[in-house]
């Protein structure tokens, strides 16, 4: 049985430095790219707080495919370059979006959703995925937060 929950109230730098280390010590050695978003995504859930979807988006061909995910059903295809997600996979770099409504062409799969994280999982240069995290909080994700999900990202770029 696993256990990755962190104390109450764990600073985010320590937070995301052992969301990092569950997430190398789950997906080490594990080839398949679904099973190793899936058990990210349900860390994440389980790691962050104040968050009503956490999960991947897929880079298929030329769109993003909804992936491995904890929250309510989510839109299943993106174009690239449309809302966050898109926009992410667009420009390959994050998107710190402190009120998702402010946001021109915002996709809203859940209407309790007002900011988000999205950072796209690059290898070789190519967009393979993109991590996508909502909040029912305005401004809920921060500097910080973007820096601990780039670096996870970062880990995860050679096992999805």
């Amino acid at each position: 049985m696993y256990d990755f929950r962190p104390a109450a109230e764990t600073a985010k730098p320590e937070l995301y430095h052992d969301l990092l280390q569950a997430a190398e010590a789950l997906t080490a050695g594990e080839p398949d790219s679904v099973a190793n978003m899936a058990n990210v995504a349900a860390l994440m859930w389980e790691f962050l707080p104040q968050v009503n979807w956490t999960g991947f988006y897929r880079m298929v061909e030329d769109e993003l495919v909804l992936g491995p995910f904890v929250g309510r059903p989510a839109c299943i295809r993106i174009p690239v370059g449309q809302g966050v997600c898109g926009a992410a996979a667009r420009d390959r770099t994050s998107q710190l979006v402190e009120d998702v409504h402010a946001f021109p062409g915002h996709i809203a799969c859940d209407g309790d959703t007002r900011s988000e994280l999205v950072v796209p999982v690059l290898r070789e240069g190519r967009v393979v995925a993109v991590i996508d995290l909502d909040s029912p909080e305005l401004a809920r994700f921060d500097a910080e937060d973007q820096a601990g999900i780039e670096a996870l990202a970062e880990m995860l770029s050679q096992r999805i």
